[in-house]
């Protein structure tokens, strides 16, 4: 059976917020039977921009990514709540009865992912339906992937071993899997988000001057295996992403014609290793 999956390409996302401002518009006011009661104007972050700075001067690079209901096929929130409290539809999508629901605190932190909010007036937890009312009348896509200019948000509707081949395909990944909630909302480059990188600039000296070098083999490794290779570009500049944080220490190798640079580094958060000559 068909079911639905957000896919979120962390590389995309701008930090526009309309994901964020198209929900409130949606729900700020507008009360759906079945699904969602209105949503309250402020405090409320159905879909939350979360954001992550990296590295210090001279590399530094920020990501944001939005956080919504993941819609997990192991609900910690179904569990929490009496019966028909929460309950998950047969195409995937998680739905808190805005009836059943009152009064039922405990729903709120039973989420993992923070995603679930208390509207202290109507006494109820809710969170992002997935635009349930609207797919239900034949919308083919959720409100946040319209309103994405940049093209980070995808939803789609596809059985659960399509869904495996896309993720191992694009190299999909889902917060927190230890937790084995089995989220539907998918990342994209969560690694810039949850990982960590090593920069640095490779030059040659001659004549007195320096010169960038392009097109060196630059690695790092761990315990004699290879984490990540990168080339430097025409400012001698280069950047190997994805390291674990406080992973500790590493190789970092350079090569250029005959030339070969090995040096001991100590990965604990993203860091610019300097100017290296060759």
């Amino acid at each position: 059976m068909s079911k639905w999956n957000m896919i979120v390409d962390v590389a995309k996302c701008m930090n526009c917020a309309n994901c964020f401002l198209v929900t409130k518009d949606e729900h700020v006011g507008n009360d759906f039977p079945g699904y969602a009661a209105p949503q309250p104007l402020h405090g409320h972050r159905w879909v939350d921009l979360r954001r992550v700075e990296r590295g210090s001067h001279p590399v530094v690079d920020a990501s944001s990514m939005p956080v919504m209901c993941n819609h997990c096929d192991n609900a910690p929130c179904m569990r929490a709540g009496p019966a028909g409290a929460v309950h998950k539809r047969e195409d995937g999508i998680v739905v808190i009865d805005p009836v059943k629901a009152k009064g039922r605190r405990e729903i709120v932190a039973s989420c993992p992912y923070g995603a679930i909010f208390w509207n202290e007036e109507l006494n109820l937890p809710q969170k992002w339906i997935f635009d349930a009312h609207l797919l239900d009348i034949g919308w083919k896509r959720t409100r946040i992937e319209q309103s994405c200019a940049t093209g980070a948000l995808r939803s789609l509707k596809v059985d659960d071993e399509e869904m495996k081949k896309i993720a191992a395909r694009d190299g999909l990944e889902v917060l927190r899997p230890e937790l084995n909630t089995k989220p539907r909302v998918w990342y994209r480059n969560l690694h810039l988000m949850n990982k960590c990188f090593v920069a640095g600039t490779v030059v040659s000296q001659s004549g007195g001057g320096e010169e960038c070098l392009a097109g060196v083999k630059v690695a790092v490794a761990k315990g004699g295996k290879i984490v990540g290779e990168a080339v430097s570009d025409v400012f001698g500049e280069f950047k190997i992403d994805g390291l674990e944080p406080d992973s500790g220490a590493h190789a970092l190798t350079m090569e250029w014609k005959t030339k070969r640079v090995s040096r001991d580094i100590m990965v604990s958060d993203s860091q610019y290793v300097g100017v290296t000559a060759l």
